[in-house]
């Protein structure tokens, strides 16, 4: 196995698991002999994640030690992040409109599933306004924060303590000794975790294909073709031309992070790569600062994938039920989306809440999702790896920005380091 590399290794898991899951189909006994283990190499994942996005944040913004230079960062990060997915948004309606991918079907034959483990978590965020949601990025205890897994509430706490470090000066450096040492056994543990990984990709593939089947992807077809097809658009096209737009080749994007898309794509978690890809941004070019805001940042305000799923599925729902939807309507869902999709990926089964708040105030029925929730972890391992691409290309668009990109000639130590 060492002779294959680790996206050799992660997509034969892969592949395996669709065997035994279909083989098993509709077998409870699969899924308790498999779940444990996926479960384990997800719980492995989260247990490092936020150490190693409070060490680096902290070292980083500590190291900079500028809080205007780091408002401007933070300032262009945002209003980057609010223009690509108001254009996944867009990319997401017309697609729907375009190939009608809920037109003619007969909802007699679709199977549904309860969705009402989703529905309080949705209610509680439809109470939640804008203002709300920005209040509760400062907390109110850090440590419960930590303990939460609120990213957006742990990140601002460490750019606040990493600014206090860099302001104590030499009494400081100490302290930004142990969170560099801190970050650095936290990569490490995360190659270790990531041999793991063809294992956690075989149990969570195999008990999803196990449960739904393949035979579940063929009443919702088109939708599953739709929506495929539009984010491979989108990552090809639209971020391709961003890509452009900022002197890098998205393909080349793809290339440095192909085990982090297999792995995303297989267990449908963004998580499980977030400490790789900042890892790799950095060596490609993007200084650690920049990375440590912009990635895990972008996990709540730049899921481009999902906000795309969310607005194709919307339209989607309403030529299911022969709801006509006016260019106004349609503008009005896009408003919407803009708000109701930000700042909730700590969420369980974020795209669903987010669907959730979002149909009940433009007047969709809200019971439409049970029809898809069936296919929506299929559907889930395509917006998590169009997640991952639009998160690692803003690291690179904002060092571009602000002039800081300094990319390696050659690519290959980033494999063989990471």
């Amino acid at each position: 196995m060492k002779k294959i590399s680790l996206a050799g290794q992660i997509f034969i898991g892969l592949i395996l698991g669709i065997i035994v899951g279909a083989l098993f189909y509709g077998s409870p006994e699969i899924a308790s002999y498999l779940t444990p283990i996926g479960d384990i190499f997800l719980r492995l994942i989260k247990m490092i994640v936020v150490p190693i996005v409070i060490a680096s944040i902290i070292v980083a913004v500590a190291g900079v030690g500028d809080i205007k230079q780091l408002g401007k960062i933070g300032g262009k990060t945002i209003l980057y992040f609010e223009i690509i997915t108001t254009i996944a948004i867009i990319v997401g309606i017309a697609a729907a409109n375009i190939f009608q991918p809920g037109a003619g079907i007969n909802m007699s034959q679709l199977d549904k599933t309860d969705i009402a483990s989703y529905v309080d978590t949705a209610e509680t965020q439809e109470t939640k306004s804008l203002v709300n949601t920005l209040v509760e990025i400062v907390p109110t205890n850090p440590i419960a924060a930590i303990a939460e897994g609120d990213m957006l509430a742990i990140i601002f706490f460490a750019l606040i303590f990493g600014l206090g470090i860099s302001a104590i000066g030499e009494k400081g450096k100490p302290v930004i000794a142990f969170f560099q040492g801190t970050a650095d056994a936290m990569f490490y543990a995360t190659n270790q975790i990531m041999r793991f990984a063809p294992f956690g990709v075989f149990a969570l593939i195999g008990v999803t294909v196990s449960k739904f089947g393949i035979t579940s992807l063929i009443p919702l077809g088109k939708l599953v073709l739709t929506v495929f097809g539009t984010m491979i658009f989108f990552v090809i096209v639209v971020l391709g031309v961003v890509a452009k737009l900022a002197g890098f080749s998205i393909f080349k994007l793809i290339k440095i992070l192909k085990d982090e898309l297999i792995l995303a794509f297989s267990t449908a978690s963004s998580e499980t790569v977030l400490p790789r890809i900042m890892d790799k941004m950095e060596k490609a070019g993007c200084p650690k600062h920049i990375t440590s805001f912009v990635i895990p940042t972008g996990y709540s305000f730049n899921l481009d994938g999902s906000t795309l799923y969310q607005a194709l599925a919307a339209i989607f729902i309403a030529q299911m039920y022969g709801i006509d939807m006016s260019i106004g309507e349609q503008i009005s869902l896009m408003l919407v989306l803009m708000v109701t999709s930000k700042g909730i990926a700590g969420v369980p089964g974020v795209s669903f809440v987010v669907l959730l708040a979002t149909l009940g105030t433009v007047g969709l029925p809200v019971e439409g999702l049970a029809f898809i929730a069936g296919i929506d972890r299929i559907l889930d391992m395509g917006r998590t790896a169009v997640n991952v691409v639009g998160n690692s290309l803003a690291a690179i668009v904002i060092s571009k920005w602000e002039g800081q990109f300094n990319p390696m000639e050659e690519m290959e130590p980033i494999e063989q380091a990471s």
